[in-house]
């Protein structure tokens, strides 16, 4: 029995690019790994731009499963990735397995927001490939 690898998207305050990134790898990769977000600070919601353009783009509702957490409150993961820290990455432990160097679109257009996530949505597509690569 195959047992999937837990994937970890980090930011600092997982609100926003690592919210949509737990988002589209349960949407896109949840039968080749488990996702998870969390962050060193939390915020008392997720960033309600991603929830509105991510339910408008995929149907999915992120406020149902998904809250901020911290780096403590998930499972230790097989695969770490850093969003993208614009000043320094949190320390989570461990090195991170890849910083995909994302732009933080709070506070930015739609059209910013929708950019990122499409961003997001082919590393999350590409890291599935590159996962289900490693099992054979």
């Amino acid at each position: 029995m195959n047992i999937k690898p837990k994937v970890a998207f980090i930011c600092v305050h997982n609100s926003c690019r690592s919210q949509i990134a737990e988002a589209l790898g349960r949407h896109f990769a949840s039968d080749t790994f488990d996702s998870f977000s969390a962050g060193t600070e939390i915020k008392p919601q997720i960033n309600q731009d991603a929830v509105r353009i991510i339910k408008k783009l995929y149907g999915i509702d992120m406020e149902i499963e998904q809250y901020s957490k911290l780096i403590a409150d998930i499972p230790s993961p097989d695969i770490a990735i850093s969003m993208g820290c614009n000043v320094g990455c949190p320390f989570i432990g461990r090195p991170f397995d890849d910083n995909w160097g994302l732009d933080d679109p709070t506070g930015k257009s739609d059209e910013e927001f929708e950019i990122v996530i499409k961003q997001i949505e082919d590393k999350i597509l590409s890291l599935k490939k590159f996962v289900n690569s490693k099992k054979d």
